[in-house]
């Protein structure tokens, strides 16, 4: 989707300045010795490519995407490549990956580990990783209920972001 289309969740595609924010620089070299709880990866120069494209991102972006902004830094990977890394990287719990408004595979190197949540503006794509007790204990409390172990749960939360709910306030949106 090109950068500056309207969609649910659908994430900008300009990079920022340096590391993204608060984003771990050193998740690079996991990301490239496979040293998350998947499978051992070869050091590639696709594979490093893909990750620092994405320590440099802000906002989640789809396969297609990263795939264009790495056509644009003229680095040489297929898409079919650059989906396999983004799933590898998902499995060894390097980046973040969620279904956007659309249900499209969007990908996001974040700065919170461990288990968190995010609010997903529908607009512009703006995420926000978020904690949430009250949710952790309500999924625990329906799981047990039922009878159900070992869960594991998703949740991301859509609305407008303040800059969106401003724009749309001013009749700009």
């Amino acid at each position: 989707m090109p950068s500056g289309t309207k969609a649910d969740a659908s994430p900008s595609n300009a990079a920022s300045a340096g590391s993204a924010a608060g984003r771990p620089s050193g998740a690079l070299a996991g990301a490239a010795s496979g040293t998350g709880a998947g499978k051992e990866q070869r050091v590639t120069k696709q594979r490093l490519a893909v990750s620092a494209a994405l320590d440099e991102l802000d906002d989640f972006v789809s396969t297609q995407e990263l795939y264009r902004i790495l056509q644009n830094q003229g680095v040489s990977v297929s898409l079919a490549t650059a989906y396999r890394i983004l799933q590898s990287l998902a499995e060894d719990g390097l980046v973040d990956v969620l279904r956007n408004g659309e249900g499209e595979a969007v990908y996001r190197r974040c700065a919170v580990t461990g288990h968190h949540h995010h609010l997903l503006c529908r607009n512009c794509g703006k995420a926000v990783e978020v904690e949430a007790p009250a949710v952790e204990t309500w999924a625990a409390r329906i799981a047990q209920e039922h009878g159900y172990t070992e869960v594991a749960h998703t949740v991301e939360i859509f609305g407008l972001c303040p800059d969106c709910t401003a724009l749309r306030a001013a009749g700009k949106l």
